[in-house]
């Protein structure tokens, strides 16, 4: 049995650790989720484990808005205060406060 605990919640505003992007969670997923061809696409050498949280963020960076499927090794808690810009943002959540977003309404 799979007992996997996120580290981060949905709303929470985090940035990855390598690349220049930042994002708000919408929604997690226990392990690795996506198709094949998405995982094999990232170089062997920096292929995040499978069997760790998932995060799908609503996420930017200085040049566009996108939504990112990222490890959650490669993610770190975003302490700014800012919120996130994307345009998305205001149909999910609901108010910001101490970087965290509130969902619209309460899923399972």
């Amino acid at each position: 049995m799979l007992k996997t605990r996120a580290k981060y919640n949905l709303g929470q505003v985090v940035r990855h650790r390598k690349h220049p992007f930042r994002g708000v969670v919408f929604d997690v997923d226990p392990e690795f989720a996506n198709t094949e061809e998405w995982y094999e696409a990232i170089p062997e050498d920096a292929r995040p484990a499978r069997n760790q949280p998932y995060y799908h963020l609503l996420a930017e960076n200085e040049q566009t808005y996108y939504v990112a499927y990222v490890s959650e090794q490669n993610l770190i808690a975003d302490y700014s205060g800012e919120p996130v810009s994307h345009p998305d943002v205001q149909e999910m959540f609901t108010g910001f406060d101490d970087g965290n977003y509130q969902l619209h309404y309460q899923l399972n």
